[in-house]
């Protein structure tokens, strides 16, 4: 009885430590919207997407603008339409219908690749930059025995793990507790 007794003290001791180790864990967080604000690199890739994105809308406008005219003369054209000139002004509404469908899409195709090309230029642009972050935010963590590190930004959507170091991973529990929740539900 002694031995069980002792026994029960020692576990309850080291249930005990484990607890108040795991309570020990540090979190942190950073804001990246502000961090991002503050880098130049940040500041100059930004300056460079806007351009780009600038370059592109510029073209796409003058497409729109060319759209706009052959369809005003399509439709002045159209009020010409007599029973004297029918075929021949049917034929040509017609090529200039052609015309304005194949200018439709390529504005469509225009802005597609215009989107495309824009976040090619971020991807491009952003991702030493998010490397350097990542790179820093790392060690400040390592050397500030952070645990976790959250980002609670509003462009983040506030609370997103950046970090982790140590910790629990529940996710096996996570499966298996679903797997017992549809036995039980069965």
């Amino acid at each position: 009885m002694r031995k069980l007794i002792n026994v029960l003290f020692v576990a309850a001791g080291l249930l005990f430590t484990a607890n108040v180790a795991n309570a020990q864990q540090k979190i942190g967080h950073i804001n990246s919207d502000e961090i991002y604000a503050a880098m130049p690199e940040a500041k100059t890739a930004q300056t460079t997407i806007e351009a780009l994105a600038k370059t592109k809308q510029t073209e796409i406008d003058k497409m729109i603008n060319e759209y706009q005219i052959k369809l005003k003369a399509a439709q002045d054209k159209e009020k010409t339409l007599s029973e004297a000139n029918k075929e021949v002004v049917m034929k040509e509404l017609q090529i200039a219908g052609q015309e304005i469908q194949d200018l439709q899409k390529r504005i469509e195709d225009a802005r597609t690749k215009a989107s495309n090309d824009i976040q090619a230029k971020q991807g491009e642009l952003y991702q030493p930059i998010n490397q350097k972050v990542s790179n820093a935010m790392s060690a400040v963590a390592k050397e500030k025995g952070l645990a976790y590190v959250f980002d609670i930004s509003a462009g983040q959507s506030g609370n997103n793990l950046l970090y982790f170091e140590g910790g629990d991973n529940i996710t096996c529990l996570l499966y298996t507790s679903d797997a017992a929740d549809e036995e039980d539900s069965v």
